[in-house]
């Protein structure tokens, strides 16, 4: 995720919305992309002001909602023969083991999936492609799609904003002193287990030859 983050970090703002909203649309429509660790890294990059965590949220919720949309429709048209030919295009995310775990849960749950399947990463996948595939009626995708896009994005956005935040106020604040005192505290700890587990078999050995 780091090195996700450096990437990022080097684009214009703008260009950042565009590549967050980029990447989890295409994540999904079917194709497996790092979507997830594109938000988190932008929401970090956020929390120390590169960007505007608003914006990083709504542009992830419109790849999200826009991409399982034009999924939905792509499954819609090429069914279930379609997901077995991406399976066998990506068979370490979209294997039959994958596609069968999906199906299981589509018809477990309906279109509940759709809203759950935004904070699991097969179903960010597939929800929208197996959806369309299914024939889930398009209204109650949308429905479910929406609102699971809207909370993913802006949850995981503000969660790990928030987050930086704080990491950052926190690492700020950290006085050099302090800095000092925890490594003696690590380093002296250290020596003192050290010799502890060198001396505890000396003193067995003495225990068991009656030695004082």
């Amino acid at each position: 995720m780091l090195d996700v983050q450096q990437w990022l970090g080097a684009l214009p703002p703008l260009v950042i919305y565009l590549t967050v909203a980029g990447i989890i649309g295409v994540e999904s429509m079917g194709i497996p992309l790092p979507g997830e660790i594109t938000l988190l890294s932008a929401a970090l990059l956020a929390a120390t002001g590169v960007v505007e965590p608003e914006w990083v949220a709504v542009a992830a919720a419109l790849g999200a909602i826009i991409g399982d949309s034009l999924g939905y429709t792509v499954g819609r048209r090429g069914g279930r023969p379609l997901l077995v030919r991406l399976g066998r295009r990506f068979p370490r995310h979209l294997g039959p083991d994958h596609l069968a775990r999906a199906e299981q849960t589509f018809a477990r749950h309906g279109v509940w999936a759709v809203f759950f399947g935004r904070f699991i990463a097969l179903l960010r996948i597939l929800a929208g492609p197996l959806a369309g595939a299914l024939h889930v009626p398009y209204r109650r995708f949308l429905l479910a799609n929406a609102t699971g896009g809207l909370v993913w994005a802006f949850a995981t956005t503000y969660l790990l904003f928030h987050l930086g935040r704080v990491a950052e106020h926190w690492l700020k604040n950290f006085s050099w002193a302090g800095l000092a005192l925890a490594l003696l505290a690590g380093v002296g700890s250290t020596w003192w287990l050290r010799r502890r587990a060198h001396r505890t078999p000396e003193h067995d050995e003495k225990v068991s030859s009656g030695t004082p």
